[in-house]
């Protein structure tokens, strides 16, 4: 996992969230896990998710559909 502060890391949001602060945001470019926070609280706690996991994750969220 990565040993990088938060704030040494570079925060992206999804186009889709408007530009409001009611979404997650996730760094880049770490080596064996994706970091995510809540865009509401960037000094706040992170979540790492493995990336297996979050590749896993995507995917179903694009592949599902939504009633």
């Amino acid at each position: 996992m990565t040993n990088a502060s938060p704030t040494d890391l570079t925060w992206a949001k999804s186009s889709y969230s408007g530009g409001n602060n009611n979404c997650l945001e996730v760094a880049h470019g770490t080596a064996d896990a994706l970091p995510v926070r809540d865009s509401k609280r960037p000094t706040g706690p992170t979540l790492t998710i493995p990336n297996p996991v979050w590749t896993t994750f995507i995917t179903s969220v694009k592949t599902t559909e939504l009633a």
